[in-house]
């Protein structure tokens, strides 16, 4: 509408310019110049009416975009003007004006709402350009570097030159261990760096966490659980010895003399049999602390290259041969050709070995159960193995457990066979994780 309106008014005052400049020069060439100079007059006034139509939308807009930019949201239009098409203009740009302050003010909200929620977050978060000029600085990194406020790299300077020199040139997505000391407390910051492009700026983004509370936190947890397990095994050990070391002693202890007159038969085999009893569970406690010893003595891996696809085909016919077992699948199209890991072979193999037991174990009574072995990379380029079972699964609320030391559900195990993978894993620089949906499908996954 407003277009239209536009085009009339500028259509009209052309056809003006036009016909004025036709009966200018036919009365011209009749040397009527009074006539002329009229018509010569009307051309001027149309041309200036034409320009001033032009100049006052431009400015309009001008002044509208220039608003806009500098965030002034407070400019208005008149709407009671006369002319009809700058009418709609102006009632336009005001309602155009309406919906910028609107969104404008709504994504000032939502970055007060981001900048609250990073201030609250329990990790150091800055952000800073290229000349070093420290953008944003959230409480808890002014709180780990002791330093505020935070405006330019270079006051790092005070704290370590090591960190200012590690941003100063940061090197992107790889994480950096800077220790901070200073008169009260020694720190480890773990520093990780990464570049954003905003408003065609490149800007650094800082990550900072002191990994000593962190450790410590879950170092705490992990001892509690694992004393939690030593005591309750050691304690089902000697309750039995303890018990019945007490009732063999009520046979024997009394004022008379004791001699093999006085011993009946049914004392002297209940006897032999609690000794028979103790004698057990004496082997069985120095088992569990061979076990212990055998789990903190690993030795450090011998690593070389080893071809994955052999490592599994071993591993596969080695347990088809021990286990008798045809459940076991190992499907070339789903190992990568020619992969190789930096490893100790024997270790490796020691730990594939646990978990296929594991999840044959997990087989029994299944119809249809299989165990699949496959082998590749992931998007990061990190090698892999995984071993899937279709077994009965992990209940949820162990699965949390299961790599602890000592922890089991089998009757008769040790529960050393996956915290030892775990630890063995660890040693190489790698992980075990797990995933498992009970009576669908578990899956380790092991990670170099």
């Amino acid at each position: 509408m407003i277009n239209n309106n536009y085009y009339r008014q500028t259509f009209i005052r052309v056809s003006i310019i036009v016909l004025s400049a036709v009966g200018f020069a036919y009365y011209l060439l009749g040397k009527e110049y009074m006539i002329s100079g009229v018509f010569f007059v009307v051309i001027i006034l149309a041309a200036m009416s034409l320009v001033y139509i032009n100049n006052a939308t431009n400015q309009k807009l001008a002044r509208f975009f220039l608003s806009v930019k500098s965030e002034d949201f407070s400019l208005k239009f008149p709407e009671n003007v006369n002319i009809k098409s700058v009418r709609d203009l102006n009632k336009s740009l005001n309602i155009l004006n309406e919906i910028v302050q609107k969104a404008h003010l709504g994504s000032q909200s939502k970055e007060r709402y981001y900048q609250e929620i990073i201030k609250q977050v329990n990790i150091g978060i800055m952000t800073f350009n290229t000349k070093g000029h420290i953008l944003f600085a959230n409480p808890k990194i002014e709180e780990l570097l002791d330093y505020k406020p935070l405006n330019n790299i270079k006051q790092l300077l005070q704290v370590d030159e090591q960190l200012y020199e590690v941003l100063k040139n940061p090197e992107l997505h790889k994480t950096k261990l800077i220790q901070l000391t200073n008169e009260r407390e020694k720190k480890e910051i773990a520093i990780k760096a990464t570049s954003i492009r905003l408003h065609e700026q490149v800007l650094f983004l800082v990550v900072a966490q002191d990994i000593d509370s962190e450790l410590g936190k879950k170092e705490v947890d992990s001892w509690t659980r694992l004393f939690r397990v030593l005591t309750h095994e050691i304690m089902n050990t000697i309750t039995p010895i303890t018990s019945i070391s007490q009732s063999i002693l009520k046979y024997y202890k009394t004022s008379e003399n004791i001699s093999l007159e006085n011993l009946d038969t049914t004392k002297v085999e209940n006897t032999v049999r609690g000794l028979e009893i103790i004698g057990e569970q004496s082997v069985n406690l120095m088992k569990f602390v061979e076990s212990y010893r055998s789990f903190f003595s690993i030795p450090k891996p011998n690593k070389t290259f080893v071809n994955v696809e052999e490592l599994l085909e071993k591993t596969v016919v080695l347990m088809q041969k021990e286990e008798s077992n045809t459940a076991i699948i190992f499907d070339r199209d789903k190992i990568t050709p020619e992969l190789k890991i930096f490893a100790d072979e024997k270790q490796i193999s020691q730990v594939l070995i646990n978990l296929v037991k594991n999840a044959l174990d997990a087989l029994n009574d299944i119809e249809g159960g299989k165990v699949i072995l496959e082998a590749g990379k992931t998007n990061q380029e990190v090698p892999f193995i995984k071993i899937t079972d279709n077994g009965s699964g992990i209940a949820l609320d162990i699965i949390d457990e299961i790599f602890i030391p000592f922890f089991t559900t089998k009757n008769g195990g040790t529960g050393i066979g996956l915290s030892l993978s775990k630890h063995i894993m660890h040693l190489h620089g790698g992980n075990l994780k797990v995933n498992s949906i009970p009576n669908q499908e578990t899956t380790f996954i092991l990670l170099f």
